[in-house]
């Protein structure tokens, strides 16, 4: 057997083939989520060595005015995912993953390389010799292998009083399977999105919530709250093989002090449990913070924290240099593209 570099277009039906026999994958790594965005080019890089496997996935930019690229993730939870079989020691194919990378970034002029990472996935050791590793905020977790009575034990004592009031005021949480509850949800996103002054790249176009719930990549619910007839917040979640994931919610304005989001979460954990999932990922706090508002109400739920991290690796430091000479110093990275 001899090491394998192969490149991946997300058009390739082997994208998710390969993703698959991962150990451990999220949804941030299908070729449907590197397709949301047609204006730059997606790759999944696979290099291995008879059935063991580093993948990386990619987005390439290019740099404007040049002739030359940068590659950076899809937004979420990425960085390399890989397979090594019963007692195979991966460091030449970490080598060969090493090498070869270096060589792809600069047979297509790549000056910088930027990744988030997964909080649940371990990647430090095998991009260890190449730029850094920078340690952000934490993020939260529920550990679905444990019962889900030791779960709720896990609870803030706050949290469980408040879960019982919701109850008593006869919220309910279910799917939403209608085309009505789904719009509704959206307008209730929307809503959310303004209050908390989000960024335009967070208002999804209507079409990409119907596409993302019913896409084939993997799998995913729409879990809406409803008082008295009337939609009052949602969330959705994903389903890959070991990793559920919490990922877009809102709630409407007039039940923000009811904290019906709180209820939808621990009825998804319920969901969680029946599933192959080992882990319920809640994620961090805004702006890669974990000690706001958002990070206190998830940690309610759970002291399993995980550490989210970010891959810096300048490929060429003359290039990156000149373009960034007129820049104002900054943690911006790459600082070409700070404004």
């Amino acid at each position: 057997m001899s090491f394998k570099f192969e490149i991946l277009d997300a058009d390739s039906s082997k994208w998710n083939e390969v993703i698959a026999l991962a150990e451990i994958h999220d949804f941030h790594h299908t070729s449907y989520f590197h397709k949301i965005d047609n204006s730059f080019t997606s790759k999944l890089l696979v290099f291995s060595f008879d059935e063991n496997f580093i993948a990386l996935p990619i987005v390439m930019r290019p740099i404007e005015q040049t002739n030359f690229f940068d590659i950076t993730s899809v937004y979420g939870y990425s960085g390399p995912i890989y397979r090594y079989s019963q007692n195979y020691d991966p460091n030449n194919l970490i080598k060969f993953f090493q090498t070869k990378f270096l060589d792809f970034c600069n047979e297509h002029k790549i000056v910088s390389v930027f990744s988030r990472l997964h909080p649940l996935i371990e990647q430090k050791t095998i991009l260890n010799a190449l730029g850094t590793i920078l340690e952000l905020n934490r993020t939260v977790s529920i550990n679905l292998q444990l019962p889900k009575e030791d779960q709720r034990k896990e609870y803030r004592k706050s949290l469980k009083s408040e879960l019982n009031q919701l109850r008593r005021k006869d919220i309910i949480v279910k799917e939403a399977k209608t085309k009505e509850e789904i719009d509704q949800f959206i307008e209730i996103y929307y809503q959310t999105m303004d209050r908390v002054e989000a960024s335009k790249s967070y208002y999804f176009s209507t079409n990409y919530f119907y596409d993302f719930l019913n896409n084939s990549d993997f799998n995913s619910q729409l879990l809406i709250a409803i008082n008295e007839g009337e939609v009052i917040a949602g969330a959705i979640f994903t389903f890959t093989k070991f990793i559920m994931q919490y990922h877009l919610a809102g709630t409407k304005e007039d039940f923000i002090k009811e904290a019906p989001m709180k209820l939808i979460i621990d009825e998804a954990r319920l969901i969680g449990n029946v599933t192959s999932a080992k882990s319920f990922h809640l994620g961090g706090g805004v702006g890669g913070q974990d000690t706001d508002s958002l990070f206190r109400f998830k940690s309610a739920f759970s002291k399993d924290f995980k550490q989210f991290s970010v891959w810096k690796f300048i490929v060429n430091e003359e290039i990156y240099e000149d373009l960034s000479k007129d820049k104002v110093c900054s943690d911006f990275f790459p600082l070409y593209r700070s404004l």
